[in-house]
């Protein structure tokens, strides 16, 4: 009886008024700062940290608000020729079969090989293959094949409007219908 006379006491010294008026206080008796509008002419700055995107564990990403990766723009595409430029693979000239636009990586064809070895299987034995390893698309420049040089790449628009990229050197226009329906053939085939 007496523990029910306390509570009903401490409830009642609790009062809950509405938000902004005089006479608020929190559950433990103290008094809770009241709400002001801020004045006029003072605005607040509100700094927005990327979230970093946890793929390995000494790697990481930067990420949107949204918590996607921030997706970096390339001078390359799937099929250009290019030339690796620096590295282990200086000078030589390969095809691009896939990009990686999250850390900005290429992978050529027949470039940059490394060994993975493959666990055996109950029906297979193991073995050790030989695969494409990425080469970041700053050590690969475009490549032309009828004047063997390797170039910048540029952005032009055609008569008809259409946007091309081209070499700078030779002026050679990348980007052709052609190309692309044959690009888009061989993904689909695979």
């Amino acid at each position: 009886m007496a523990g029910m006379a306390a509570l009903q006491g401490a409830m009642a010294s609790l009062s809950i008024s509405a938000p902004g008026a005089a006479s608020t206080s929190s559950f433990w008796g103290n008094r809770l700062a009241t709400y002001s509008a801020p004045q006029p002419g003072i605005r607040f700055m509100v700094k927005i940290c990327p979230i970093e995107m946890r793929l390995k564990r000494w790697e990481r990403k930067k990420c949107k608000p949204n918590s996607l990766p921030v997706l970096h723009k390339m001078h390359v595409r799937i099929g250009d020729t290019v030339q690796v430029i620096a590295g282990r693979e200086k000078g030589k000239v390969g095809e691009v079969t896939r990009l990686f636009k999250h850390n900005s990586t290429v992978l050529v064809k027949d470039l940059n090989l490394k060994s993975k070895h493959k666990k055996g299987t109950d029906d297979e034995p193991g073995e050790i293959v030989m695969i494409e390893g990425p080469i970041h698309s700053s050590n690969v420049m475009l490549y032309s094949k009828e004047k063997s040089v390797a170039s910048r790449v540029g952005h032009k628009f055609l008569e008809d409007g259409t946007k091309v990229r081209y070499l700078v050197k030779t002026g050679e226009v990348i980007d052709s219908v052609e190309k692309w329906v044959k690009v888009f053939k061989e993904g689909n085939s695979e």
